[in-house]
């Protein structure tokens, strides 16, 4: 056989692999690329939702000198500026059967307020005629509420105001732990330090708890409506849970957005005192090469191949400031 015909044949046998293989690797790129705009999408929501939840019309509702932490949570504000945001930056602003049906793959949606939580979840109901019919609705406020080995409850807040209830004398104390020490008949009042860390592990294991269980009760939900997706809380580290209920601030999931051969999985959380950070894009120029970092509100025509939250962070990997008003290359 002529070295030609051993090249066709060989061209004839291998020539489909390499295409599928190329097929693959551009889905991948495109899936990886998808994944990062939502991503973006996601942490500039869950930062404009933040932002709304301290801005109140009344000025008694906002946080005063006894506590920096304490204002009215706007949750309603914060969740249509959170879902009016997303809709943008996956850009269904005009497609209301999309933005319906991104809900569905939106398992918790949470508000950390000053003395409690709320979770905005999908619930289902009967209609008029007995179909089954889903609409998504707050929970009513959650307290970070413990209880000891004696039967003494106290209501913690995000700060060290509390409500303290004595199970033996049956009476209600309130006010700052340091003003309350030895004056209610709870032991832990009396201790600083294991008050404090008695407070942050109680609202973080109630918060957890909670969303753990609407989540798995939206894989029921999902299911009836043709999604086999299993909807899980995802595992975050307990440092970041602590830095979260500092203040009061949102937490959404977003979970089992079909993607190619797999599926985007992705959580944020926002604060309601936290000063908007922009979303940096970090792309390469396709002629040279150059990596270049930029705000994700540029126009320019690279392939974006990480996201960013600071111009520092893209540095440390090698990319070079681009801005929208001047040439930095």
């Amino acid at each position: 056989m002529k070295i030609t015909d051993l090249a066709i044949v060989f061209t004839a046998i291998f020539f489909p692999f390499f295409m599928l293989i190329n097929m693959h690797a551009q889905n991948m790129t495109d899936t990886t690329f998808v994944e990062m705009k939502y991503s973006a999408g996601l942490r500039t929501a869950v930062q404009d939702g933040g932002e709304m939840l301290n801005v109140n019309e009344m000025q008694s509702e906002e946080a005063g000198y006894e506590s920096s932490k304490r204002f009215r949570a706007d949750k309603d504000r914060a969740l249509a500026t959170f879902s009016k945001s997303l809709y943008i930056n996956m850009g269904i602003q005009e497609d209301q059967q999309a933005q319906s049906a991104l809900w569905w793959y939106i398992p918790a949606f949470v508000v950390i307020d000053y003395d409690g939580y709320y979770i905005y979840s999908m619930q289902s109901y009967l209609g008029p005629s007995d179909e089954m019919n889903y609409h998504h609705t707050w929970s009513p406020k959650i307290p970070y509420a413990y209880s000891d080995g004696d039967g003494n409850s106290i209501h913690f807040t995000l700060d060290k105001r509390v409500e303290v209830y004595n199970s033996s004398t049956k009476t209600w104390n309130s006010g700052l732990q340091g003003e309350l020490v030895r004056r209610t008949g709870v032991p832990l009042l009396d201790q600083s330090e294991t008050f404090e860390e008695i407070r942050r592990l109680t609202i973080v294991n109630t918060v957890q708890n909670d969303l753990a269980y609407y989540i798995k009760r939206h894989n029921t939900l999902a299911l009836r409506n043709g999604i086999s997706y299993q909807f899980s809380l995802p595992t975050i580290d307990q440092e970041e849970w602590v830095n979260t209920i500092n203040d009061i601030g949102l937490m959404a999931f977003v979970q089992g957005i079909p993607m190619g051969d797999r599926y985007y999985n992705n959580y944020s959380f926002g604060g309601g005192r936290l000063v908007k950070t922009p979303v940096y894009y970090g792309g390469v120029e396709a002629g040279t090469g150059n990596k270049y970092v930029y705000r994700n509100t540029c126009p320019f025509p690279y392939e974006v191949r990480e996201v960013f939250g600071s111009r520092k962070e893209a540095a440390a990997f090698g990319y070079r400031e681009k801005s929208c008003y001047y040439d930095a290359g």
